[in-house]
């Protein structure tokens, strides 16, 4: 890269096949990403699906509409086969205008439409790895386990993975678990989530108690992020059952969707009265809801996706329980509190033992805020960002 094209900043593409923005995780990752670049004087544009909204400064540019496709939880469809051959047109029409320097897909699908655009316009790629495109597949009951469909789901990612220039992956577990197969060593970078501090960070709790209409004095969990299986939403709330039988003081509060399921079997549960539900919450309002928790809690079961809520509640001071997993230990460390995986049982007593021990709950809130603020910020992941796209180019000229 010349100096003038260092301090003119890049042109930088990214493709995001997924209904950007619809508050919640890989789309934090993108929006905070493309920001935080646009901070240091790079130019960046995303490419995304008709659904979802845009977010100041980052522009984007969409796909045409397709009425009958509203889906913006996470997880695979067949639609997407559709989708995101008009995701590569619209990302065809950007590249031609834009004239990108560099070409950056997230997810599986940004990388394959990616390296098209990448290799039609003779730039670079840059793929971000959030996680095995096959196990989120199965974790959505996608297909079952030794099926036709998994082994070619396998084979066509195990190809996808191969093409980018450079790979980014959301934790060192996903970049050893891409190394055992067969990616070379200098091609695999670990590029972890990060946290703007001054954004998420401890606000009134009062305020945060007064909106939520939860009083003052209950012990309060709070989570925030998708509902769903793999996500753990299930194993919670057999955790609160029984914390419930436990005679144990807490209300736990459910921010996230899809979340009609779980009010149903919240109810059956009988947990009405020990659960509230937020729905959607937007994510300029999250830092202000987390802030009227005591405790945060994230029984994500995956051992090797990103947990980048994880650096949220760090950031707004929340100690955290979650499952043992060498992901979630990267970035809690040992200020996290940790649970058997997949053990509701466990998960109840961890979050129990920790309601009850006032003083150290605090003291781990307050070591790991200090913890976001001085490992996980955005813009020194930024920074890191730029020279891992100026070392590409310098290899590509």
């Amino acid at each position: 890269m010349s100096d003038q094209q260092a301090q003119a900043g890049l042109r930088i593409l990214m493709i995001a096949p997924t209904p950007y923005f619809s508050d919640r995780g890989c789309h934090v990752r993108i929006y905070e990403e493309a920001r935080a670049l646009m901070a240091l004087g790079h130019q960046v544009r995303i490419v995304s699906y008709h659904l979802g909204r845009d977010l100041e400064p980052v522009p984007v540019d969409r796909t045409i509409a397709i009425p009958w496709y509203q889906k913006r939880e996470a997880g695979p469809s067949w639609h997407k086969l559709y989708l995101d051959l008009l995701l590569l047109i619209s990302a065809l029409l950007t590249g031609y205008s834009f004239r990108p320097q560099l070409i950056h897909g997230h997810l599986h699908e940004g990388a394959l439409v990616g390296w098209l655009v990448a290799r039609l316009l003779r730039v670079p790629l840059v793929f971000d790895y959030q996680g095995s495109l096959t196990g989120e597949s199965l974790n959505h009951g996608f297909f079952k386990p030794g099926s036709l469909l998994q082994r070619l789901f396998r084979a066509v990612e195990s190809g996808i993975n191969r093409l980018p220039d450079l790979v980014l992956t959301s934790s060192t577990p996903g970049r050893e678990e891409l190394l055992i197969n067969g990616l070379p060593e200098e091609r695999v970078v670990s590029f972890p989530d990060g946290v703007d501090t001054m954004v998420f960070r401890p606000l009134s709790r009062a305020e945060a108690r007064q909106r939520l209409g939860i009083s003052d004095d209950l012990p309060l969990v709070v989570y925030l992020g998708l509902l769903n299986r793999y996500q753990g939403t299930d194993l919670l709330l057999e955790a609160a059952v029984l914390l419930k039988e436990r005679r144990c003081t807490f209300h736990l509060l459910l921010m996230g969707f899809p979340e009609e399921e779980y009010r149903v079997r919240a109810e059956q549960l009988k947990l009405s009265g020990f659960v509230t539900f937020t729905g959607r919450v937007d994510y300029s309002d999250a830092p202000l809801l987390l802030s009227a928790g005591d405790l945060a809690v994230s029984p994500k079961l995956s051992t090797t996706e990103a947990n980048g809520k994880l650096l949220n509640y760090m950031a707004c001071g929340l100690p955290t329980v979650c499952f043992e997993s060498p992901v979630n230990r990267e970035l809690l460390g040992e200020d996290g509190i940790y649970a058997e995986p997949g053990s509701a049982e466990d998960l109840a007593r961890c979050i129990e033992q920790a309601l009850l021990d006032h003083d150290n709950l605090q003291q781990r809130g307050r070591q790991l805020r200090l913890r976001a603020r001085e490992e996980h910020g955005w813009k020194s992941r930024a920074s890191q960002l730029e020279g891992l796209y100026q070392c590409l180019l310098t290899v590509a000229k």
